[in-house]
């Protein structure tokens, strides 16, 4: 059972070839994509050292941040373990900026 699991986790989707025009475009974006994720959390983790309103926000910038990684992973290849994590990091930003806004910027508009 647990072997079958570690076979469905490291499936391979797709891996990264570039003599190919389409790998090189997915590749690029996903870099893109990665770089601005990543410029995300730190716009985050700049309001909370401004602010400082609640450490939920380190969380928060810290959960863009990593999900910006998880696209530079994903410019190399794709993978089922890859899906997964980011199925759930994107479901913690989700949640994540729910409670910030909510609770610590009440007066945000962007909820």
């Amino acid at each position: 059972m647990l072997r079958s699991l570690e076979d469905m986790l490291g499936k391979q989707w797709w891996i990264y070839d570039p003599g190919s025009h389409w790998h090189v475009v997915y590749h690029w974006f996903n870099i893109a994509e990665g770089a601005i994720w990543c410029l995300l959390g730190l716009v985050v983790a700049r309001r909370f050292l401004l602010n400082q309103r609640s450490l939920w926000e380190v969380f928060y910038a810290l959960a863009f941040f990593l999900f910006g990684i998880s696209d530079f992973v994903e410019a190399q290849g794709l993978y089922t373990w890859l899906i997964v994590y980011k199925a759930i990091n994107l479901l913690l930003l989700i949640l994540l900026r729910g409670y910030v806004l909510k609770r610590h910027y009440p007066e945000s508009r962007w909820i």
